[in-house]
């Protein structure tokens, strides 16, 4: 759904506003901040990936407000007057929206940081004025959709930034090639999020970060539209031929192996190949199933991705901690005793009576030698790989694993730490669902936009909020400036005028114009260099 409604993009009380201002006010001037990362989804989080305000004048500020401005004046109040009218129960006064249309342009200008800018909290990427008397109400009137179209997609690229802060960190560390870690994180989100558009914005703060895995096409068609990007000459994202559980049912009778068979010759001969592969037992299929396909696998000009899709992502992947103790049947006089020693000890297997067993979801379960090792290490056992030159084990070109569902920024460092101490290199995918991109909200990183200064009676006022009853919502103070100090950035409120026109931010939009444009691949080196 479309709703192309500019002048009513906003809070409903906000139509108040234009008479609600003191008379001799003529000019607000706000800005947008992240100020706390208390309720940060990212663990000790300190800056925000700022992304997407290049989107939001593009598409509100001028593709849906030139729709306004063309209309004829009447037609174009007249929906406004009709609607809030009915919704404030009186006849609304729309003479402010009349003066506007006459106008012809919206008298906004916008200074921002440069997008893909990683700034700290309590530190304002964007500020906002009105640069007409007459039009002060404009400024705080679009906080409500500037707010909307713009915290989403930098929480999104904050999270992403942090997969890939944690991906290279392991490549770094166990040898991995670098040029895998882009495609180590996986977009898996669309069918999670909160609609299409919202996939879209999400899925490209997903993209700006460098990640380029991807299985949410509206993501790519937004870099196209908003960010110059073109999918002709850049790697914009990319996915793979993979599989879904209806296409491995619909194999029900032939098999598995068969199924792997018709994929390899016949559909995706070459490249790669994802198939999920816990349709019905998965152990029996990378343990038996594997082994036997092992020569088409290793003859195939591509790499073949097992994908596990249920279970415990952590342990499926990397296996159990299991106890040293070859037989515990040997040193106590119970399997309860065993266990608890085992698990006193860290541990989260054990041998008795020369079988497996562990604790899962707090009930003892007996497990399989496959079990215990996880799927890399059984993929090693059956392709083997090489050695990186820190010493770890690399799988061989021609086979892969990815997990998809369930992988949060703890399960990520789990998984890559415990294959790590496994003496594996960090060579998995893993998929980052709408868990991760959708369970926040604006409230993540405290994302606002509150009005510092006025322009009243010709006199420059600095305003601020500081509540008593919470100091955390304290607001800076007048005209605000952005300049770097030791190499972080900060924030000095109540400046001069003169003192405001100086420092990092720059204007990008003045007076329905996008004075300074910015591309995908801008916003990724800009990260890249930040991190």
């Amino acid at each position: 759904m479309t709703i192309t409604a500019a002048s009513m993009q906003k809070d409903v009380y906000k139509e108040f506003h234009s008479r609600a201002y003191h008379p001799d006010v003529t000019e607000v001037y706000a800005n947008y901040t992240s100020r706390s990362g208390k309720l940060s989804n990212v663990e000790n989080n300190n800056k925000v990936a700022f992304v997407g305000l290049q989107y939001f004048i593009k598409s509100y500020l001028q593709e849906e407000w030139q729709v306004f401005f063309d209309a004829d004046k009447e037609s174009a109040v007249a929906n406004h007057r009709r609607i809030m009218s009915a919704m404030l129960g009186y006849p609304v006064d729309i003479s402010y929206l009349e003066a506007l249309h006459d106008l012809g342009y919206l008298p906004l200008k916008i200074k921002a940081l440069p997008e893909g800018t990683l700034v700290p909290y309590q530190v304002p990427p964007i500020t906002i004025v009105n640069t007409k008397p007459g039009f002060e109400w404009l400024t705080n009137m679009i906080e409500t959709v500037l707010s909307c179209e713009n915290w989403p997609i930098q929480t999104s690229a904050t999270t992403s930034v942090a997969y890939l802060k944690v991906f290279r960190e392991f490549a770094g560390k166990t040898g991995l090639p670098k040029e895998i870690v882009p495609f180590q994180g996986h977009d898996f989100s669309f069918r999670g999020m909160f609609g299409k558009h919202a996939a879209a914005m999400s899925g490209f703060g997903h993209l700006a970060s460098g990640l380029v895995g991807t299985d949410t096409i509206p993501a790519v068609l937004f870099a196209e539209k908003y960010y110059s990007a073109n999918v002709d000459e850049e790697l914009v994202g990319c996915s793979v031929d993979a599989t879904e559980h209806s296409v491995t049912c619909s194999w029900i009778l032939e098999g598995e192996i068969e199924f792997f068979r018709y994929l390899m010759r016949e559909q995706s001969p070459t490249g790669i190949l994802s198939v999920v592969s816990d349709t019905w037992d998965f152990w029996k299929l990378v343990t038996e199933y594997l082994p036997l396909l092992k020569e088409e696998i290793m003859a195939r000009n591509g790499t073949v991705v097992i994908r596990p899709d249920s279970g415990d992502p952590v342990k499926i992947l990397t296996g159990y901690r299991l106890s040293p103790v070859s037989e515990y049947s040997e040193l106590v006089n119970s399997q309860h005793e065993a266990e608890q020693a085992a698990v006193g000890e860290g541990f989260e297997a054990y041998s008795w009576q020369g079988e497996y067993y562990g604790v899962v979801e707090g009930e003892t379960q007996r497990l399989e030698l496959c079990e215990i090792k996880g799927l890399i290490e059984c993929l090693w056992d059956t392709f083997g790989g090489t050695l990186t030159d820190k010493g770890y084990k690399l799988l061989d070109d021609h086979i892969g694993a990815i997990y998809g569902d369930a992988i949060t920024l703890t399960r990520q460092r789990q998984i890559l730490q415990r294959l790590m101490d496994k003496g594996f290199a960090s060579k998995v995918v893993l998929g980052i669902g709408s868990f991760s991109y959708q369970y926040v909200t604006r409230d993540t990183h405290g994302s606002a936009v509150k009005a510092t200064s006025v322009v009243k009676g010709n006199q420059r006022v600095a305003i601020f909020k500081e509540p008593k009853t919470d100091s955390k919502k304290r607001s800076a103070k007048g005209l605000l400036k952005v300049d770097c100090v030791d190499g972080e950035l900060v924030c000095f409120d109540n400046v001069s005028e003169a003192e405001e026109q100086e420092g990092l931010l720059q204007v990008v939009f003045e007076d329905g114009k996008l004075i300074k444009e910015t591309t995908l691949s801008d916003i990724r080196t800009r990260i890249s260099t930040q991190i």
